[in-house]
This record gives structure tokens, C-alpha cells and sequence, in this order.
């Protein structure tokens, strides 16, 4: 932790506030509010939360279909197992696997550009809504982990007492399921929202030119010829990732303590 964790962290947040000759100055972390740094900010949120929308909806109703089979089920073993390897399925691997897919002489590119005369290769691929989509697919799994224990707490007694009151399917799930799951769900977007908001490998395999997010904004500074006196801007964007995903675990933190009470 002291290696990994605490070292780096004292480094971006001793580097925010320092000049390049060792002096105090604000001037790093207030550059980060002008342009082009606040634009990648504003990209990276925008991105983050698309993706944690997407991931979330589909992965959830992903993991409700999941439950509703046989707790023991084949389905099941092969969706979790699928999820779990999903997850963790990115970088160069991963956008390599989306060029050779959808890219400008991508299989589908091809095959749907000759058999049906439609052309979809464009430069989308390499902007914001390309990395939606790449991004949406380890994403939506994750989502079915994080989510699964939450459908697992629902107890099956809770839907027949509603059943025997009187409620419907979609009483029991406004009423009962849906307040019950509510910070589950939310909790899990957050934690979707930080691992897209801090995402870096699959980007930088996959956008070789410009840095439209703030990762590949702090890449351009640490390894191009970055202005002079500028050096440590890229440890105050860095800083400001941290602060950002502290604010959005806080928060996730918050909701699993509720979400906790009624899954004991």
C-alpha cells in the first residue's frame, strides 16, 4: 500500500502545488480550470456517466433475468463466469478486438459494406461515442456482479405477501422491490461511474491522436513536449481524478451501508 497507494498519491498531490523548482504556487491546480484541461474533465464526466447509464440499465436487467432461473442452474455458473472474466477484459486486447470488428476494415465493417451496400467505418470509433460502446462492454458486466447479491437479498416472502394482498407483479416491484433496490442500483452506477472516470489502457490503445479525456490528457503531458513551467499540471489533473473518485466511492459507501441493513 505504501509502494502503490500512498507514495504516488503524496507525488500528485506534492507535485500539484510546487513549481518545477520546488516553490509553493497554485498555478497547477488553477490551470486545470481553463482550457483544454476543463473541456477533458467535462468529456470524462459526460463519458463516465453515459457508460454507468448504459451498464447499469443493461446490466441489471442482465442479472434480474439471471435470478429468475434456477439459483444452482447452468445459466447462472455460465453468466457470472462470463461477467467475471468480461470485467476484467480491456486495454489493447480490448480495442484491438473492437477495430478488428467495427473498424474502418473491420469483419462487420466489411461484410455489411458488400453484402448490403452499407458503409458504418468512420472516425466515430475513435471519439467519445466509440468509447461508449467499448467501454459499455466491461462495463454491463461488471455491473452484473455488483448487482447480483443485491436481486440475491430480495426474499421470496416479500413477493407473496404482496401476492396475497392483492398486488400485482408491477405493484410488488414499485413498491416493494424498487425502494429496496434503489440504493443497490444507485450505489452500483457510482462504482460504474469512478471505474469508467478512472479508465486509461482501453483509451489509449484506442485513441492514438488528441487526448479528449483526462487521462489521455495527463499521457500528453507526461510524454510530450509539454510548455515550459507546465510539468506539474498533468499532477494537478491527476489530483483532480482523485478527488473526483473519492467524492463517487463516498458516496457508493453511503448507499452499500444502507443497502446493508436489509441484506443481512
Amino acid at each position: 500500500m505504501a509502494v502503490f497507494l500512498l507514495y504516488p498519491t503524496l507525488t500528485v498531490v506534492g507535485g500539484s502545488f510546487t513549481t518545477d523548482d520546488g516553490s509553493f504556487t497554485l498555478g497547477n491546480v488553477t490551470a486545470i480550470f481553463s482550457s483544454p484541461y476543463r473541456e477533458s474533465f467535462l468529456r470524462s464526466i459526460e463519458l463516465s456517466a453515459l457508460t454507468a447509464v448504459i451498464g447499469a440499465v443493461v446490466g441489471a436487467v442482465l442479472a434480474w433475468a439471471v435470478v429468475a432461473g434456477r439459483p444452482d442452474g447452468l445459466l447462472r455458473r455460465f453468466v457470472t463466469a462470463a461477467a467475471g472474466v468480461l470485467a476484467q477484459f480491456g486495454g489493447v486486447t480490448l480495442a484491438f478486438a473492437f477495430l478488428a470488428t467495427v473498424g474502418f476494415e473491420g469483419l462487420v465493417t466489411v461484410v455489411l459494406r458488400d453484402s448490403l451496400g452499407v458503409d458504418i467505418a468512420g472516425t466515430w470509433i475513435f471519439e467519445l461515442p466509440g468509447l461508449a460502446l467499448v467501454y459499455s462492454y466491461f462495463q454491463i458486466p461488471l455491473m452484473v456482479l455488483v448487482f447480483l447479491p443485491a436481486l440475491d437479498g430480495l426474499r421470496p416472502q416479500w413477493r407473496e405477501a404482496a401476492q396475497s394482498l392483492g398486488g400485482s407483479a408491477w405493484t410488488y416491484l414499485r413498491l416493494v422491490a424498487g425502494p429496496l433496490l434503489a440504493p443497490a442500483f444507485l450505489g452500483s452506477m457510482l462504482l460504474l461511474f469512478a471505474n469508467a472516470f478512472s479508465a486509461y489502457a482501453t483509451a489509449a490503445a484506442l485513441v492514438s491522436q488528441g487526448a479528449s479525456i483526462v487521462p489521455l490528457q495527463i499521457r500528453a503531458l507526461q510524454t510530450g513536449e509539454v510548455v515550459l513551467g507546465q510539468q506539474n499540471v498533468g499532477k494537478a489533473l491527476g489530483l483532480g481524478m482523485v478527488v473526483v473518485v473519492a467524492v463517487v466511492l463516498a458516496l457508493y459507501a453511503l448507499l452499500q451501508r444502507r443497502t446493508s441493513r436489509w441484506l443481512r
